[in-house]
């Protein structure tokens, strides 16, 4: 069977001289995909994230992009190679107008971005509408379409969003997770973690539930939802 196009395989790993917090985690996606880390608090669910955009130590296993290995890459060459990530907080730059945000996503850009900027106002039409508004006057859900849209200027192959739907209202969340979808059918892969369980699952080509750092249990979205352990032990019955 022909490897997932993105695959953090088998990761062992922590912060700096810190204890492991994952063991043996494997998640990955497909090209145009939608792969949902979901589980507990302190599961280790944004930490497998980062582990596979290159932001802790992987002591064993490793990060596969396309066939090539990228487990010693820096994220900043993991951008170069296609790699998007969008962090929980602190995602935009709230004295800079929605434009600006987006023109400083193009930075590893050479050529002309204007077609880009164009994708992201079609995706989002509220941030072309507030173009010219500085981006900390937006409310929640407009500031993560702005986070999401800045990491889409740099055309990434693969889009990796913390907890995107943090904080924001169930209809912005919807909203949020309708414009997802729109993206992963460009043909973009998506590596997504959510508190929200329930409802990404439902959006999901693939779940992992992790526990303590390790796969507790992989399959489709739909698979998952339906299996009564899940539901039960994570997604409140």
């Amino acid at each position: 069977m022909a490897e997932p196009f993105l695959i953090g395989d088998t990761m062992t790993g922590g912060y700096g001289k810190g204890p492991d917090i994952l063991h043996e985690c494997t998640v990955a996606v497909d090209k145009g995909e939608i792969a949902v880390i979901v589980g507990p608090n302190g599961a280790g669910k944004s930490t497998a994230m980062k582990a596979v955009f290159g932001m802790l130590d992987v002591r064993s296993g490793a990060v596969r992009l396309n066939g090539q290995d990228i487990t010693k890459l820096s994220p900043q060459d993991r951008v170069l190679q296609g790699m998007g990530f969008v962090p929980q907080t602190h995602n935009i730059f709230t004295s800079m107008t929605v434009e600006e945000n987006l023109e400083m996503g193009a930075f590893i850009r050479r050529d002309d971005f204007a077609d880009t900027m164009e994708q992201v106002y079609d995706l989002f039409p509220i941030l072309k509408e507030k173009r010219d508004q500085h981006a900390g006057e937006l409310s929640g859900g407009q500031r993560q379409q702005v986070a999401v849209g800045r990491a889409l200027m740099t055309q990434p192959s693969v889009l990796m969003l913390d907890e995107p739907t943090a904080g924001v209202s169930p209809i912005v969340m919807d909203e949020l997770f309708d414009r997802i979808i729109e993206v992963a059918r460009t043909g973009i892969s998506i590596l997504m973690v959510e508190q929200n369980a329930r409802q990404a699952l439902e959006i999901a080509d693939k779940g992992y539930v992790l526990v303590q750092g390790r796969n507790a249990y992989t399959g489709t979205g739909k698979e998952l939802l339906a299996d009564p352990e899940v539901r039960k032990s994570f997604l409140g019955g």
